[in-house]
Order: C-alpha cells, then sequence, then structure tokens
C-alpha cells in the first residue's frame, strides 16, 4: 500500500501518467485507466505534491491549456469553453480532482466575449485547490454541464443560470433556483439595477423595484459626512 494521503503518479508502458489513491495496492491492483494488471507495466512512483498536480495539469493538456495565472498562492488556468468536459473528466479521474467546491459567473459587460465561468475544484486526498475558467460569448450563452462529472455542479450551475441567464447544456433539472419561475430578469448582470426592475407577474408579492432610500446599498465617494452620504436610489433610464 502506498503510504499517507499522497497519490502516486504512475507512467506505465503506454506513456500515458495517470494518479492514484494511496490506498491502492500496486500488488493486487489493475491500473485505473487500462486493461493490463500491474505486472505487465513498467512504472515508477512518485509522490505527487501541489507544484506536480499543477505542472501535471499543465503538461498533459497542452495547447487546451490557453492562459494561466498565479497569485498569492493561487492558481488559474484558462481553457476553451469546447474543451470543458474533456477537461473536467481529466481532472475528476486523472488528478484526483473529486470535489467541486463552487461555480461562479463574471459579468464583463461591454467586452467581447461577455460571461466568464470559473470553476473552483478541490482534491480531498491531495488537499490541493484548482480553479478553472472559461469565457462564453452572449450570442452563444451556453456551456456543458458538468453535473454528470461532479453532482454538485447541479445546484451551482442553476444558480449561474438564474442569475446570470447562461444555459448548461445537458443539465437534468435547468430551471430557477432563487427567482421565481417566469422572472424575465437576471439579477447579477451589469445591467441590473440594486433596486431591481419592476416585472408582470400579479402573482408575486414582490414585483416592483424595492425603495432604496436610507439603505445601506447605493452610495458615491465624496468628502461629506456620514449623513451627508446617505445612500439613495440611482433608478436606469428605462
Amino acid at each position: 500500500m502506498l503510504d499517507g494521503s499522497a497519490f502516486a503518479d504512475l507512467k506505465c508502458a503506454f506513456n500515458s501518467p495517470c494518479v492514484i489513491p494511496s490506498s491502492f495496492d500496486i500488488r493486487t491492483s489493475s491500473f485505473p485507466n487500462h486493461s493490463l494488471p500491474l505486472p505487465y507495466l513498467a512504472f515508477s512512483i512518485q509522490i505527487m505534491t501541489n507544484p506536480d498536480v499543477l505542472q501535471s495539469f499543465s503538461q498533459l493538456l497542452g495547447p487546451k491549456v490557453t492562459g494561466k495565472v498565479s497569485f498569492r498562492g493561487e492558481t488559474t488556468f484558462v481553457i476553451s469553453a469546447a474543451d470543458l468536459k474533456e477537461v473536467a473528466k481529466f481532472c475528476r479521474d486523472d488528478l484526483s480532482f473529486d470535489y467541486l467546491l463552487d461555480i461562479t459567473s463574471i459579468d464583463n459587460s461591454g467586452q467581447e466575449p461577455r460571461f466568464e465561468i470559473v470553476y473552483e475544484l478541490y482534491s480531498l486526498t491531495l488537499a490541493v485547490h484548482l480553479r478553472i475558467k472559461l469565457s462564453v460569448s452572449e450570442t452563444v450563452g451556453a456551456v456543458d454541464t458538468v453535473s454528470d462529472i461532479w453532482p454538485t455542479a447541479n445546484w451551482h450551475e442553476r444558480e449561474v443560470y438564474d442569475m446570470m441567464g447562461i444555459k448548461f447544456n445537458g443539465h437534468p433539472d435547468l430551471r430557477r433556483i432563487l427567482m421565481w419561475d417566469g422572472y424575465p430578469f437576471f439579477p447579477l448582470r451589469k445591467e441590473f439595477p440594486l433596486e431591481g426592475l419592476p416585472s408582470e407577474m400579479p402573482d408575486v408579492a414582490f414585483s416592483q423595484s424595492a425603495p432604496m432610500e436610507g439603505g445601506p446599498f447605493v452610495t458615491l465617494p465624496s468628502t461629506a459626512t456620514t449623513k451627508d452620504r446617505e445612500p439613495r436610489a440611482r433608478r436606469p433610464e428605462l
């Protein structure tokens, strides 16, 4: 048995590295991604660390990684939306990122592509974080679901759809999760005002803009006192 909570990087005769868990018994088990048992494979065992996993991600995916950003010990890899499914499966199966922490979306209004989707991954065995980011144009407005790879993606993708209007192809239950069915707006888009917008839904109690006067939400930088800087609603020009 491999010792500790680390994984091992086995390079087999097929020259295709993959990651196996610490409980993997090299005496009796078969290689995870190949049908041949281990006695027929030429391999070398090497403990994987945080930098090793991130380096493996870059090397093995090659041109599918279109960008890389490191900041304060965190690493973000940029990929194409078309490669999402393949990259996600690789992260789960070969690098042991078995937990999808979150999916977030960014509205870069005025830019093209307008939207970004960010996937926060974690390996429970390696204790390694990984962030994957991709861009989606407003015209396309959809990417493939990863709910069949990480079940936690189900509700995360529904929230992104509900708040930003990005759809997820192949999602088993893509409907709003916070706002009510039939709500015509996407509240996290840049054009949506903090006070909200009226909607023609008579059966829903809160269908008018929320009064912002006296609230802590809208203010402007200035040298005025706190009293004079009391926030007021800045209503959009409709």
